[in-house]
């Protein structure tokens, strides 16, 4: 997991696709964390990637840093803690404009069942789940 989390952070921007309406549905995110051994995204409740995911909470990512690129197979899970926010929100303190952990907006979501895939055009393939 800190691979991939490391990995997702060097990248800065990665992308996670949803469906709506059985059509695919693509975005940036950047805000990611790591609280009790699991990994966090965060977005707010209001957005339609939120909506997507609670109607279907499988997920996947892709990024691609210096000719290495991941895709990342999870379901997302609700944690609407104070602490699981708190801690999104201190790792990623850009956030405190838009989000607090204390409103009801602020979303965040702990990756289950991952399946994370490294790929490059130099070497095979490889795979890390948690």
């Amino acid at each position: 997991m800190e691979e991939v989390f490391e990995f997702l952070r060097t990248c800065g921007v990665f992308y996670i696709a949803t469906t709506e309406d059985n059509k695919p549905r693509v975005r940036p995110f950047g805000a990611l964390n790591i609280f009790e051994k699991k990994l966090y995204i965060q977005t707010g409740k209001q957005k339609d990637v939120f909506h997507q995911m609670e109607k279907n909470p499988h997920i996947e990512i892709t990024s691609m840093f210096n000719g290495t690129w991941i895709r990342l197979e999870a379901e997302v899970v609700v944690d609407d803690r104070v602490e699981a926010k708190k801690s999104m929100l201190d790792a990623n303190p850009e956030l405190r404009g838009m989000y607090s952990e204390e409103d009801e907006n602020t979303k965040v979501l702990y990756l289950k069942n991952v399946k994370a895939t490294f790929y490059s055009f130099t070497t095979e393939p490889r795979t890390i789940e948690f």
